[in-house]
C-alpha cells in the first residue's frame, strides 16, 4: 500500500520541542473541554443504571453541554451491554459533537480489594479492557481510554491496600511501596502495549491520583501516550505543570478538577464561589496549553468534576440520604480555603460538584436541570480565554 493511501491516525498527540504537546483530532489541535459525566437521578445511587434509563438523560445533558461549549466527556467505566454504552456515544457525538473518553476502573472498587499482585487478577481487569476497547475503537465518537483513576493510591496511599507474601516479607516499608508500584505501573503498562496493538487510532492515558507514583511510572509505564490526574488544589494548580515534565514527561489531561458549590462555614450555596475556583483552574489549563509561550506546554485540556450533582454521595449506604441534598462536608482540603473554617474542617461536599444542579421537579420524567454561575462563567471563558474577569463584567 502507497504512502497516498494511508489514512491519518484519528487521534493521536503530537510532540512539539521542549517537551510541547498537542491532541490531534482529524488533523487539526484539539482542546478538551469537558465534563465528567455520571448522570445519577435524585433517590438513586451510584448503582443505577442510567444507560438504560429510557428517558435518555444525555440527550438533555447533550444539548445543554453543546450550548455551553462542552466538546467532551469523560466516563469512568463501560457497562456490561456494550449496545446501550454505543446508543450514548453515537448520540452525544452524531447529535451534539461531543466526543467520549472512556475508562476503566481497572478493578479498584472489587471487594475485599484489588490484588494487582496476583496473576488471574490482572488478567481478569486485563480482559474486560481489552473486550471493551475491541468493542468500540471504531466508534468515532471516542477520543481516547483511561486506565484507572486514583488507582496509585491502592499502592503509594492508604485507599483499597493491597500487598503480596513477598511483599509482606519486605521489613523496609518504603521498599514496600517501590515493590508495589513496581508491580502495579508494569501491569498497567502491559495493558496499553496491548491496546496498542488493537486500537492504534487512540491515545491511552494512565489514571492517576495526583503526581503520585510517577516517578515509578516513569521506569515501568514507558508505552503511556499521556497522564489523566486527579488533581484538587484549590485555585491553582502551583508547579504541577513543571513538575510532572520532570518526573514523568507525557502531556496531561486534568481528569478530575473542580470546586464544590457549597460553604458549609455560611451554611449556603455559594455559586460564586465554585465559578471562581473554576475560572482560575481554567485559565492554568489554557496558560499550560502548547500554542502558549509564557507556560509549560504539556496540557490537553480538562474535563470538570462534574456535570451535574450526585445526591447519594454523603450517605452511599442509606438509601433514605439519597433523597436529601446533604450540606454536610465529608473531608478536608484547605486549599478551597472560603469554608476552611468550619468546625472540624471539613469543608468539601461531595454532593454539590456539580456545575449543574437537579431539581427534584421531573421534566420527560427526570429532574430539570439547573444551570449554575460556574456553567455560564466556563461558556465566556472558553468562547474568550483572553478576557481578564474584571473585563467580563465580573467584581
Amino acid at each position: 500500500m502507497g504512502m497516498s493511501s494511508t489514512p491519518k491516525k484519528k487521534v493521536f498527540i503530537k510532540k512539539l520541542q521542549d517537551s510541547r504537546y498537542q491532541l490531534i483530532v482529524s488533523g487539526k489541535p484539539y482542546v478538551i473541554k469537558g465534563v465528567c459525566y455520571n448522570p445519577i437521578p435524585i433517590g438513586q445511587s451510584h448503582e443505577y443504571d442510567w444507560w438504560s434509563d429510557t428517558n435518555k438523560p444525555w440527550l438533555v445533558d447533550g444539548k445543554l453541554m453543546r450550548e455551553m461549549g462542552v466538546n467532551t466527556i469523560r466516563l469512568y467505566q463501560s457497562h456490561e451491554d456494550i449496545n446501550e454504552v454505543k446508543t450514548v456515544i453515537r448520540d452525544l457525538y452524531e447529535k451534539y459533537g461531543i466526543r467520549t473518553i472512556l475508562g476503566d476502573w481497572l478493578g479498584f472498587w472489587e471487594y475485599p480489594c484489588p490484588f494487582y499482585g496476583d496473576k488471574a487478577f490482572q488478567d481478569k481487569v486485563k480482559n474486560n479492557v481489552l473486550n471493551m476497547v475491541k468493542e468500540l475503537k471504531d466508534e468515532p465518537g471516542i477520543l481516547f481510554w483511561v486506565l484507572g483513576n486514583e488507582n496509585n493510591y491502592s499502592c503509594l496511599g492508604r485507599v483499597n491496600p493491597w500487598s503480596s507474601d513477598e511483599i509482606d516479607k519486605e521489613p523496609n516499608p518504603q521498599k514496600q511501596k517501590a515493590m508495589k508500584a513496581k508491580i502495579y505501573y508494569s501491569f498497567v503498562n502491559d495493558i496499553a502495549k496491548e491496546i496498542h496493538n488493537i486500537d492504534p487510532d487512540h491515545p491511552v492515558a494512565l489514571g492517576n491520583g495526583e503526581l503520585v507514583g510517577l516517578e515509578f511510572a516513569k521506569d515501568y509505564a514507558p508505552d503511556m501516550d499521556l497522564v489523566a490526574c486527579i488533581i484538587y488544589r484549590g485555585k491553582t494548580f502551583g508547579n504541577l505543570f513543571r513538575s510532572l515534565k520532570m518526573t514523568y514527561d507525557r502531556p496531561i489531561f486534568f481528569a478530575e478538577f473542580g470546586a464544590d458549590a457549597y460553604d458549609v462555614f455560611a451554611k449556603r450555596e455559594d455559586q460564586n464561589m465554585q465559578a471562581f475556583f473554576l475560572e482560575s483552574q481554567w485559565r492554568q489549563i489554557y496558560d499550560n496549553l502548547a500554542v502558549k509561550k509564557a507556560g509549560e506546554g504539556n496540557c490537553l485540556g480538562g474535563t470538570i468534576f462534574e456535570w451535574s450533582d450526585e445526591w447519594w454521595k454523603h450517605e452511599p449506604n442509606d438509601s433514605d440520604a439519597w433523597k436529601t441534598h446533604d450540606t454536610e462536608g465529608g473531608w478536608t482540603n484547605g486549599n478551597y480555603y472560603y469554608d476552611i473554617r468550619v468546625e472540624g474542617g471539613k469543608n468539601m461536599n461531595e454532593e454539590w460538584f456539580g456545575i449543574v444542579a437537579l431539581s427534584e421537579q421531573l421534566e420527560n420524567g427526570i429532574n430539570k436541570r439547573i444551570p449554575r454561575k460556574a456553567y455560564y462563567v466556563i461558556k465566556e471563558f472558553w468562547k474568550n480565554p483572553n478576557l481578564t474577569p474584571k473585563k467580563r463584567g465580573k467584581k
